[in-house]
């Protein structure tokens, strides 16, 4: 007996120590867990349950040069509702208010609400979705509705934000104004990205059930800072102009892609550009920057810097005669023809240019630069046609002038008179215009301008000047005769298909045929590279009034249906006409001033105008009449209308009446003028 117990007693001990020893552990483990690494368990616990959300700043606005919205920011707000904050009497006291409250605002049945919010209640959910993207008015409506009004810990009132950005004239001039997110920088946008960005802020949110994060404040711990504004060169009312212009024409001719620039001859300011792709289905809209990317061969509007050097050098005068025989000239194996059957006989110079013949212009730079053609070559880049121009956006195009020794084209025996009628080089649309708008400046070249100046909480910070390329590329009686046949050009030239007797214009009118690169057919069979007789290239660059030139234009239109037309005449210079004719009539020209600095006061005048108008115009339909369209849209689409317009410019007529009730959804159609 007395061996049993002294054995259990034995056994008694052994396990008393054991569990001694596990209690030891336990206490040295937890007060290992407390005290020495319990400041960072509770760092990995709080990092696993709280995060510091970024809340992204406002980029700063895109203006146009009269303060219309380009590009803007604007916040959009997520709503979510936490039904297990909201105490039982106030929920059930508030309910049904609170669905009347968002049937109202958000157009479903009360009904909907009511059950919605029972049935998340009933599951105890604490982050159920009531509404995404809304805008600031209806964010500062639905934060006044029965218990949301409570607030975040009373209420269950969740609110999530965020900026998204928008182009409130649309897709018109989208790749000029362009982008900084996952596609990379384009246009102004781009350029100016480090500008635009402003100071991210911050807030905190905590881990709730389902993996879903939750604002801990209703407030944000760190304010984001909005960036500042780029007021640009765009005119909105000669955007809208050149835009459909352009569409209108390459539609009917079925291109492939082309472009339209507008340039102020005296500042060099680029007042609208517009850049049309094809899409499979025939469609057309802001593809690529052609103007300012594609560099190609320009073909007869080149010719005008031929023309130029010649009588620039003294070698020819405009009066000067060339036989340009039958119009057929065969230089080395290669054939040089005129586009009018049979050719002109003998003409003079300034006529060779008006009627853009081949055989004359190649006769004319062969006969006196053929033993030295590194004097032609030296002309043109007096004219500055062999560098790029520095835009202030990225992505220009470069040029190429071929010269003797060149590896990359290799000089020979007819590279001469190929560049003579603008085969054999590459230029930009952009800088083929600049040379124009040079000579229709007195040969000042002015660096194109995209942005007038910086500005920041209305303050100017920053000014950009004209800038003087060369301050005179060819003499005073070069230009001044250049600028004559450049008249006759439109008058009985080429171009007399848009003479008008109302409003004079000068230019040069190109046709150019495509190379194609070597390519393989289906048989598999090798094609050498070749200049298409089916592929062309429409252009006419000039500019208006011819007397005192106020703007300078080119169009550029490639692969235009063949079978309705290829000439720059037919395709490209009506679409200078349109332009130039409708700028004219809605431009006061004889009372403009130029002037480099930005029109700030109405830039503040309008957007001080548009925001009051938001504040106060939220019952009923305000009066928009008056404001310029893209605000009246912004202003209205707040307000939660579906917009429609016609026309650019003002609003001159408005569908529904000032102070009409309407509902949410509700169209309006605004005519602008």
């Amino acid at each position: 007996m007395a061996t049993i117990k002294k054995s259990i007693l034995n056994k008694l001990y052994i396990v008393t120590a054991l569990m001694t020893l596990f209690f030891l552990v336990i206490v040295v483990r937890i007060i290992n867990i407390q005290y020495v690494q319990g400041d960072e368990y509770r760092k990995q616990s709080k990092k696993q349950t709280i995060k510091y959300d970024t809340i992204f700043s406002n980029r700063g606005n895109v203006y146009a040069a009269d303060g219309n919205l380009l590009a803007t920011s604007m916040y959009k707000y997520t709503i979510r509702m936490d039904l297990v904050a909201v105490k039982s009497a106030v929920f059930e006291k508030n309910v049904t208010a609170l669905s009347r409250s968002l049937s109202g605002l958000l157009g479903k049945p009360t009904s909907y609400y009511q059950q919605l919010l029972r049935n998340a209640r009933k599951r105890k959910n604490r982050y159920l979705l009531i509404a995404r993207n809304l805008g600031y008015n209806d964010y500062m409506k639905i934060k006044q509705f029965p218990i949301f009004k409570l607030g975040p810990y009373k209420g269950g009132f969740i609110t999530e934000q965020k900026t998204v950005r928008v182009k409130p004239i649309g897709k018109i001039a989208e790749r000029t104004i362009g982008y900084d997110d996952y596609r990379g920088g384009a246009g102004i946008e781009g350029a100016f990205a480090a500008y635009l960005e402003g100071e991210n802020g911050w807030r905190l949110k905590q881990k709730i059930a389902k993996g879903q994060w939750k604002p801990i404040n209703d407030v944000n711990e760190k304010e984001p800072i909005n960036g500042k504004d780029v007021i640009t060169t765009i005119d909105v009312n000669f955007q809208d102009i050149t835009h459909h212009a352009l569409l209108r024409q390459m539609e009917y001719f079925e291109a492939e892609h082309g472009c339209a620039i507008v340039m102020e001859t005296a500042t060099g300011e680029i007042k609208a550009i517009a850049n049309l792709g094809r899409t499979s289905n025939g469609k057309y809209y802001e593809k690529r920057n052609y103007a300012v990317w594609e560099s190609h061969e320009p073909g007869s509007t080149f010719k005008l810097a031929s023309l130029m050097a010649a009588i620039d050098d003294k070698v020819i005068d405009t009066a000067t005669v060339v036989d340009t025989e039958k119009g057929i000239l065969w230089l080395h194996g290669s054939k040089v023809e005129d586009s009018h059957r049979g050719g002109y006989g003998k003409i003079s110079a300034a006529r060779v240019f008006e009627v853009s013949s081949n055989v004359g212009i190649v006769k004319l730079i062969r006969k006196h630069y053929d033993k030295n053609p590194l004097k032609f070559i030296s002309k043109m880049k007096a004219f500055g046609l062999d560098k790029k121009l520095g835009l202030q956006i990225k992505g220009e195009g470069t040029p190429f002038i071929p010269y003797p020794g060149n590896k990359r084209n290799p000089w020979n025996k007819i590279s001469l008179e190929w560049m003579a009628w603008g085969y054999g080089v590459s230029m930009t649309p952009l800088q083929m215009l600049t040379f124009y708008n040079a000579v229709a400046n007195d040969g000042r070249m002015i660096k194109p301008r995209f942005v007038k100046e910086l500005r920041v909480q209305n303050k100017t910070e920053k000014v950009f000047e004209r800038v003087i390329l060369k301050e005179r590329i060819a003499s005073q009686e070069t230009i001044k005769k250049i600028r004559k046949v450049m008249e006759n050009v439109v008058k009985k030239g080429t171009a007399d298909n848009i003479y008008s007797p109302y409003f004079s214009m000068a230019g040069k009118t190109g046709t150019a045929k495509k190379w194609v690169d070597k390519t393989t057919d289906k048989e598999g069979n090798v094609i050498k590279g070749h200049y298409s007789n089916q592929l062309y290239v429409a252009s006419f660059a000039g500019f208006f009034p011819a007397d005192k030139p106020k703007y300078s234009c080119i169009v550029v239109i490639h692969e235009p249906n063949k079978k309705k037309g290829y000439y720059g005449a037919t395709v490209a210079a009506p679409v200078f006409k349109e332009i130039a004719q409708k700028i004219y009539t809605t431009t006061p020209f004889d009372v403009q001033q130029v002037t480099d600095n930005p029109p700030v006061e109405t830039i503040d005048k309008n957007y001080q105008a548009y925001y009051k108008k938001l504040q106060k115009e939220t019952k009923a339909v305000p009066d928009v009449k008056g404001m310029s369209g893209m605000d009246a849209v912004s202003l209205l689409e707040n307000l939660g209308m579906r917009v429609k317009f016609e026309g650019a410019g003002k609003v001159e007529k408005q569908s529904i009446r000032k102070g009409a009730s309407f509902k949410k959804g509700d169209v309006i159609l605004l005519k602008l003028m």
